[in-house]
């Protein structure tokens, strides 16, 4: 390794011990609160100059690092105690408990939809866990990267945290070298790309990936409040959200009147022409918009498909008449185009579910307990979310990540603390009295005590 990385440096760090207090973790969190605060005005500006992001889907993001903050400092202690578990017969006199202790240097590859949070909310786990950290935010909100460089050296301990810019080139020589641990947030193809980076140094990895996260609407379901709460999960960020709902399930008979709600709840948001309002993010490059733009020509255009290449923008659009084979239904969409399929029953959504990759969201919008047990029951995803859409992240006890080809790890709340720290085992044994027969010479009395104390 390089002795100028900066990964050298915050092994050195780590190495002192400085990290392990309670009171070194508290500051570092005080001080990401205050970067949140203090910062806010400029933190929005960025996010709106890389994504066109609303300010108050910016402000969102801070609110849930904020919330993150919040938890853990209230639940640090409690998180950082030795747990004390039972110690059979067998190991008497003696204690056994689980110890926490941080892993050491955790890399934290962030994602451009949400480019401080999904940065900033990892590393309030890392910091938590007692860990060092390098940061890497995405080259793609260049903006968003470049204030977070000049920020966090002024909130942060400079030596335990240090940001790195860059793009692929920076990125790849990261993961050649020797983490502690690797939290990668973004598409499955780079995830892959992460993992068998990791691999070399056998390094455990947490990836949050996506997927396509499917809503199911159930028959007697309350079409108007499902409509207007898949519009703001499919609409915020321009859809641009690993956690979006990226299609929707509903039986034949109800598609034609939830496709209406849908319509009106956009009318009344958007008005007939969403480009020239402000509350409408902007795709992130040509690249995505012309991947998106590809995708409307997959199923009959029942709502909007309107685009502007100069701006980057594509209407909110729902698609219906869509081959279950097509690339909008087998690729993640990732922006606001909605398909709807059509199902006779819920078990025969489900049935579709169940047979495609687990998702890192699943939705199911009912009236009945019933099909609320069933679909927790059946489906397998990273997280369920019932009667509406994106709002578990608002929980921070909740842990969050994926299951599959969606993810593998968590980092939020107790899960993620766990997830960030190695779980020490440890035993205490009292030297008297000595139990002998565990030593030879062996015999048959020895042999059933054994049997009877095991």
């Amino acid at each position: 390794m390089n002795e100028a990385s900066p990964l050298g440096g915050l092994n050195r760090t780590f190495e002192t011990g400085r990290t392990r207090p309670i009171e070194w973790r508290r500051a570092q969190l005080r001080g990401l609160q205050s970067m949140v605060a203090e910062q806010e005005e400029s933190i929005l500006k960025a996010l709106a100059e890389d994504l066109g992001k609303p300010a108050q889907e910016g402000f969102a993001e801070l609110a849930i690092v904020g919330g993150e903050v919040a938890h853990s400092l209230k639940h640090l202690r409690s998180r950082m105690k030795p747990r004390r578990v039972r110690t059979p017969m067998v190991g008497q006199p003696g204690r056994s408990w689980i110890q926490p202790e941080p892993v050491g240097t955790v890399l934290i590859i962030g994602a451009w939809n949400f480019p401080f949070q999904l940065l900033m909310a990892p590393l309030v786990t890392a910091l938590s866990a007692g860990n060092c950290a390098l940061l890497k935010p995405s080259e793609l909100a260049p903006a968003t990267a470049a204030l977070i460089a000049e920020l966090v050296p002024g909130y942060l301990d400079v030596e335990a945290v240090a940001v790195v810019q860059g793009g692929v080139e920076e990125t790849t020589g990261l993961l050649r070298e020797r983490f502690d641990h690797i939290v990668f947030t973004g598409s499955s193809h780079v995830g892959r790309i992460v993992m068998r980076a990791a691999a070399e140094h056998l390094t455990p990895v947490t990836l949050e990936l996506g997927g396509k996260s499917p809503a199911v609407v159930d028959a007697g379901a309350d079409l108007v409040s499902a409509a207007r709460r898949i519009v703001w999960g499919k609409c915020l960020n321009a859809g641009q959200t690993c956690i979006a709902p990226d299609y929707v399930l509903v039986d034949t008979a109800h598609r034609d009147a939830l496709v209406d709600e849908i319509g009106k709840v956009l009318g009344q948001w958007y008005g007939d022409d969403p480009d020239k309002v402000g509350d409408y993010a902007r795709i992130i490059n040509d690249r995505h918009y012309e991947r998106l733009v590809s995708h409307l020509s997959e199923g009959r255009v029942a709502i909007g498909g309107g685009v502007d290449a100069g701006r980057r923008f594509i209407e909110p659009t729902v698609l219906v008449d869509v081959a279950p084979d097509s690339p909008v239904m087998t690729e993640e969409i990732f922006g606001p185009i909605l398909p709807v399929i059509t199902t006779e029953s819920l078990g025969e959504s489900l049935d579709f579910v169940a047979r495609r990759d687990k998702p890192l969201a699943a939705y199911l919008f009912s009236r009945n307990t019933g099909s609320h047990n069933r679909f927790v029951e059946r489906i397998s995803a990273g997280s369920i979310c019932i009667n509406d859409t994106l709002m578990f992240m608002t929980v921070p006890d909740l842990p969050f990540g994926g299951i599959g080809p969606s993810g593998m790890g968590q980092y939020k709340g107790r899960a993620g603390f766990d997830r960030l720290s190695h779980l020490k085992a440890v035993m205490k044994r009292g030297r008297w009295p000595e139990v002998s027969i565990r030593f030879p010479p062996y015999n048959r009395i020895k042999m059933r005590l054994l049997r009877m104390l095991g």
